[in-house]
């Protein structure tokens, strides 16, 4: 067995500015890398900051893509200032980038979201993808960041949507976390799940379902609420924890397939294709009604995809969605954690029942 998290763990609102006591612990050379969104917002200001209290900082605006070319632009940047730190402000790619960046530096590495959307932030883990945004592999690190800090004022300013997309991959959590548990499987951490990493996973399940909506009402409004909190947390905290110590199975799987198709469904966020993922798992694994409507129920509540169209796959083929499955259960990917064979031609069907069901769900709503 095998239980993994950060150094440290801080949320809260106004933390961002607050944080160079825990900065200086990992070193005073930073290397600091935003993207030139998250720089607009609030990364310049957050680079005086950390030169107002005595860093010296390279500032590098990530180009995008958690990719082998981008990590290897920013090793050379960082290795030329001979930093002694890493601090990757922004979103999972960015976070997962930063990773990457200072396990190859052999450098403390902190992680700073600006954004409630996915668990990337406190896992020993990074998805990289092909520069052009296709899935590549997970990498493994040795140890989790050493720091990870969130600002909760910053993260009610942000889209709402991607709060949503951050609900809709922490739903995963527990899902995946239960079919690994079925099969006796491995985690993330290549070993066996712990009794406190599912727990955690099922905290993570029952918060999001308690505080989820009341949370969406808070970030439409940009209110950094108790339920705001409480869903950050879930967000950020369980799931990364809880998705790392408890394992991935299909749902994450066939996220990473849809990353093979071309067109507009790559203008969907991460979390919105695992929401789907984890619908068409409950579809794989014949979940029983009230379950898989209670997932469904609540997707549609935050406005997540749940069928192909909310994909803007409508018009996708079968064998469009067999080179879906085929990623999906390659080798290298985490369908094998499912306590059950499953084929490629099984996640078509799956999607298609999925996408079937949620169009019948709704229509007799709207009668």
């Amino acid at each position: 067995m095998f239980f993994a998290s950060p150094s440290t763990y801080v949320q809260g609102v106004g933390v961002l500015f607050q944080s160079q006591k825990y900065i200086k612990e990992l070193g005073t050379k930073i290397l600091l890398l935003a993207d030139s969104t998250v720089y607009q917002i609030v990364g310049s200001k957050y680079a005086d900051y950390l030169k107002q209290n005595g860093f010296a900082l390279e500032q590098v605006t990530f180009g995008g893509e958690a990719s082998v070319d981008e990590i290897k632009r920013v090793d050379k940047i960082g290795s030329d200032f001979q930093a002694d730190a890493i601090v990757g402000l922004g979103g999972g790619k960015t976070l997962d980038s930063a990773k990457a960046i200072g396990d190859d530096l052999k450098i403390p590495v902190a992680i700073l979201p600006t954004l409630a959307s996915t668990d990337a932030p406190c896992s020993r883990l990074s998805v990289l993808y092909n520069d052009d945004g296709s899935f590549l592999k997970y990498r493994f690190y040795d140890k989790n960041p050493n720091l990870v800090l969130v600002d909760t004022k910053v993260v009610a300013g942000a889209p709402a949507r991607l709060l949503a997309s951050g609900i809709g991959d922490a739903l995963a959590t527990n899902v995946e976390a239960q079919a690994v548990a079925k099969h006796d499987g491995n985690t993330m951490l290549a070993a066996k799940q712990t009794a406190v990493g599912n727990a955690i996973a099922a905290k993570c399940e029952e918060t999001l379902f308690k505080y989820g909506l009341e949370a969406m009402t808070s970030a439409k409004n940009h209110v950094a609420s108790k339920a705001l909190d409480k869903i950050v947390e879930a967000n950020t905290l369980m799931s990364g924890v809880g998705f790392e110590s408890g394992g991935l199975a299909a749902a994450h799987a066939i996220h990473n397939g849809l990353t093979s198709l071309k067109g507009p469904v790559h203008q969907l966020t991460h979390g919105e294709k695992v929401a789907f993922g984890t619908l068409t798992q409950l579809f794989l694994e014949g979940a029983d009604k009230n379950r898989f409507e209670k997932f469904l129920k609540l997707d549609l509540e935050l406005g997540l995809p749940t069928t192909l169209k909310d994909l803007k796959l409508e018009d996708v083929t079968d064998q469009e969605l067999l080179q879906v499955g085929k990623l999906a259960t390659s080798e290298n990917d985490t369908m094998k954690e499912m306590p059950f064979t499953v084929e490629a031609q099984d996640v078509v069907e799956a999607m298609r029942g999925a996408d079937a069901y949620s169009r019948d769900y709704q229509a007799k709503l709207n009668k």
